[in-house]
């Protein structure tokens, strides 16, 4: 019986021959050649073999199936409650809002970037403003040439979001234009708080607020990626989305509000990952429990649609390699234009590195335009409505989200809050770095497939750190001070015989930071000692071969390189031949490397 509940000899879909059954025994087979599967074992294996497992403990189906959400209530249409299926019926004539970051402190060059970008396919701009970014009183220089009606403006001002405000709301009103759908002054005094950028001031909020309405723009932006960027879940990011949304609501309409004005002045920013069907889920699972709020609060149909920005993730990106930012980005912002975000922001690929070159920007724009314009992909709303797969996870991260957010509503006070979402970020935090530890989940070019020796991009810094907690962070320390002793790969045997595991091997070292010395085919002990020698005796040694050559003349090598001068010798597989340790698949590779780099140097 499938995980479903469903029966092998049931159809896989109304109208189609095939069954459950056929299938996992064509999966299972495939499984078997691969080896992930053992000969004997079930075919109904497959399941557990090929699903994932969320951090928030939620299980991703390798196949969605009928059963899967025939207890699911109907998502409707997209444009209506409870709006999982979109905001709005339909996507505008070009797709979604391509939305550019800027933060960089040079007036000149920022504002000769903004035309760039809006002469080559940005929709509308987010301005980082103040300390650490673009100076609050270069922002009319910056938005001179811009026409404010055409191009949203979305402000990040956490030390100066009132200063900010100002000066946006007079360019708006110097140029006596109704500002462009979308504006919005950013405010997010608790998004502020949880990054560490001082204590939440709600009056603040207020102050925005009144000025935001006689303009007709946004006030506040809820911005979850501060949970995504201290390394929380998508659960987390959910739930904390609802509980300062809700704030929000209750402070303004504490101050006079009505409960439709106060929605129309909040939209909200989600990080959009690499994993891209929980990226997709996210989304809609934000609209449907943002209505849920709504409803809740007595906010009409018309304004309990959520306004969504989805942002490709910072902590996904990796300083090593940065080039395959670009795969991560391009996944990422695909996964958030089919969840139905309103605007995208896809992050430069040399985003950790430092400030963003021009070239690193036009492949960041090009990058939505190309899923619009040439994929097609925003030519049909919610394309993965109806997935089965999609839909249980859509719903299985929606109640898992309102679960949360009713923990975080029924604390005594906002700190109380804050400390709860805190909490279960630093579990989370713990869980992913042992995941990455061991290489469960991988990070292309800094866990694995390093390339110790790339000549790396210069790019200039950010004036101030960026609060982000980076995934690879733990191996990219490593890399930051590489080891100034190679370790010696004792190749046993012709190359068809050890290239596989000295190949894995040496990249395990490179992602510590740790070069390799291989001493090339060899038909015996004395070959390897040889070469060994040559390289100058270095201290740690790594077998590598094929387990007959171990069986053969592993222990007799161990024994040689010790007499040699080898003080600590690895073995990569696990066959007994005396060594100290072993190297494989599923260990924790920060500690075997930690340890590695303490003997190296020793």
């Amino acid at each position: 019986m499938a995980p479903d509940g469903s029966t092998p000899d049931v159809a896989l879909a109304e109208g189609l021959d095939h069954t459950l059954g056929e299938w996992e025994k064509a999966t299972a087979a495939v499984l078997r050649k691969s080896r992930r599967l053992a000969d004997d074992a079930p075919d109904s294996d497959v399941w557990g073999t090929l699903a994932t497992t969320t951090l928030d403990g939620i299980t991703v189906t390798p196949l969605g199936t009928p059963a899967l959400t025939a207890d699911l209530a109907d998502n409707g249409l997209p444009g209506q409650a409870p709006f999982t299926r979109g905001s709005t019926a339909t996507r505008e004539l070009d797709g979604w809002d391509i939305r550019a970051w800027f933060t960089d402190p040079d007036v000149e060059r920022t504002a000769r970037d903004v035309v760039t970008d809006l002469e080559n396919g940005v929709n509308s701009l987010w301005l980082s403003v103040g300390t650490g970014g673009i100076p609050v009183d270069a922002l009319a220089t910056i938005l001179e040439p811009v026409l404010v009606d055409l191009a949203a403006v979305v402000l990040d001002a956490p030390f100066e979001p009132v200063d900010a405000a100002k000066a946006l709301a007079a360019v708006i009103t110097d140029k006596g234009v109704t500002a462009a759908p979308g504006t919005s002054f950013g405010v997010d005094p608790i998004g502020a708080a949880l990054r560490g950028r001082g204590v939440v001031d709600l009056e603040v909020a207020v102050e925005v607020a009144r000025l935001a309405v006689p303009l007709g723009v946004r006030a506040f932006t809820v911005d979850a990626t501060a949970v995504h960027d201290a390394g929380g879940s998508d659960v987390q990011e959910l739930a904390y989305s609802l509980g300062s949304g809700v704030t929000y609501l209750r402070t303004l309409v504490g101050a006079g509000f009505s409960v439709d004005e106060a929605a129309g002045l909040i939209d909200f920013r989600y990080a959009a990952t690499d994993e891209q069907f929980p990226t997709i889920a996210k989304l809609r699972a934000a609209r449907r429990l943002w209505n849920r709020v709504a409803e809740l609060s007595g906010v009409t149909t018309a304004a309990a649609g959520q306004v969504q920005h989805a942002v490709t993730s910072r902590p996904m990106m990796a300083r090593y390699d940065p080039y395959v930012n670009m795969l991560r980005t391009t996944i990422a912002s695909f996964a958030a234009g089919v969840g139905g975000a309103t605007a995208v922001t896809v992050l430069p690929f040399d985003e950790p590195i430092g400030l963003p070159e021009p070239f690193s920007r036009r492949i960041a724009r090009n990058t939505s335009g190309l899923l619009i314009s040439e994929s097609h992909v925003a030519a049909v709303t919610d394309p993965a409505g109806g997935s089965h797969a999609v839909e249980k996870l859509t719903d299985d991260m929606a109640r898992a989200a309102w679960t949360m957010f009713g923990e975080i509503d029924a604390t005594d006070s906002l700190d109380a809050a804050l400390a709860l979402v805190r909490a279960a970020v630093e579990t989370t935090v713990s869980d992913r770095a042992l995941q990455i530890a061991k290489r469960a989940r991988p990070i292309t070019g800094v866990s694995e497939f390093p390339n110790l020796h790339e000549q790396m991009p210069t790019r200039r810094p950010y004036p101030a750190p960026l609060d982000v907690v980076r995934y690879g962070g733990e191996f990219e320390a490593l890399r930051d001070k590489p080891a100034t002793t190679p370790v010696f790969l004792a190749s046993m045997g012709p190359v068809a015989a050890f290239t596989a595991r000295a190949t894995f091997a040496a990249n395990l070292f490179a992602a510590g930071g740790v070069d390799t010395v291989v001493a090339g085919p060899t038909d015996g002990v004395d070959q390897v000692i040889a070469a060994y020698v040559e390289a100058d005796t270095v201290p740690v040694v790594c077998l590598a071969g094929n387990d007959k050559a171990y069986d053969a003349w592993g222990a007799d090598l161990v024994a040689a390189l010790r007499e040699a001068g080898a003080t600590h010798v690895v073995l990569a597989g696990k066959a007994e031949v005396g060594a100290d340790a072993t190297v494989a698949v599923g260990q924790d590779a920060l500690a075997f490397l930690r340890d590695t780099r303490e003997r190296l140097d020793a």
